[in-house]
Formats: C-alpha cells, structure tokens, sequence
C-alpha cells in the first residue's frame, strides 16, 4: 500500500466512528476501543491525533493523563490499520504526540507495548523500573508487552524516586 499524502491532525468528534473502525482493526476486538471512548471523555488532559493516507482515516493515538508524581501521559492505545503499519504511520503519530506533550509539559510518557518497537523514541523498561519497581504486566497486553516509560525532562527521574 502506498500513501501519496499522510496527514496527523488532531481528532474531533465526528472521528469517532472512524477511530473506533480503526482500533478495531488494528487489535480484532472491542475493548480498546471502549476505553478510547471512556478516556476521550475524562476530565485530564488527552492528546487524540488521527492519521489520514489519501484522506482515508488509517491510524490513531490516544495520549492520557495519568495520576503519577510527576506530570506524566500513557499511550493507550496506538492503533494503525494493519494493511499501513509498513509505512511509519504509527512512528509518526507518536512523533507528533510526544512533540504535543513536551509542549504540554509533561515529565513522562508511559506505554504497555513492545519494548523493541517503542525504543526507537526513546522508552525503555529500566524508566519504568524506576516509577514501579517492576517491567514487567502479567498477563495484559499481547505478547512481549513491557511497561516502558520515556523521560521528557532530566528532572523526571527525581519525582520516581519519590513514588518508591
């Protein structure tokens, strides 16, 4: 598959059906895509990007506030149609939001996901070890799933040691 024009814009709420077919897709179930919904809707703060090949809505992002000592977001989830995953439109979808969050502040990002995939930008499962003690999340998430955490300040870690 090739795409002529990839656009990453920010989701409104027309893009529901979209996203929603799209995490479908991506993962072959309903769950993600009933937490997208509940999480779009919480009160934090929420980066929700879509990408679009040839106007087609392809892939999609969901970046949430989560309750940590410092200012930190999860990805939950990342979901590209499998059919474009050869063609970086999930490297860009989380190039954009993580350029969003530092303008956002936050300290750290977290994901559950694999650490190979994730390296890339910067995540790594020893960043996690020094929020929870532990990489690893039993059974949840695919296989080689890892909680890995990407430091967007230096100063991040000082606020992990705080929540030991």
């Amino acid at each position: 598959m090739i795409c002529d024009k990839l656009v990453i814009r920010d989701c409104i709420n027309s893009d529901q059906k979209s996203i929603r077919k799209i995490i479908k897709s991506s993962f072959g179930r309903e769950a993600e895509a009933n937490f997208v919904a509940i999480n779009t809707s919480n009160t934090g703060q929420t980066i929700s990007l879509i990408a679009e090949c040839d106007g087609q809505a392809v892939g999609h992002i969901l970046m949430a506030e989560i309750d940590a000592p410092c200012k930190a977001m999860a990805i939950a989830p990342l979901a590209v149609i499998p059919k474009y995953r050869e063609m970086q439109v999930g490297s860009q979808l989380i190039r954009q939001a993580l350029r969003i969050a530092k303008e956002k502040d936050m300290a750290a990002i977290f994901a559950s996901g694999d650490p190979l995939y994730y390296e890339r930008f910067g995540f790594s499962i020893e960043n996690a070890k020094k929020f929870n003690g532990s990489a690893s999340i039993a059974n949840k998430g695919p296989k080689n799933s890892r909680l890995i955490a990407l430091d967007l300040k230096p100063e991040v870690f000082k606020c992990a040691k705080l929540a030991k």
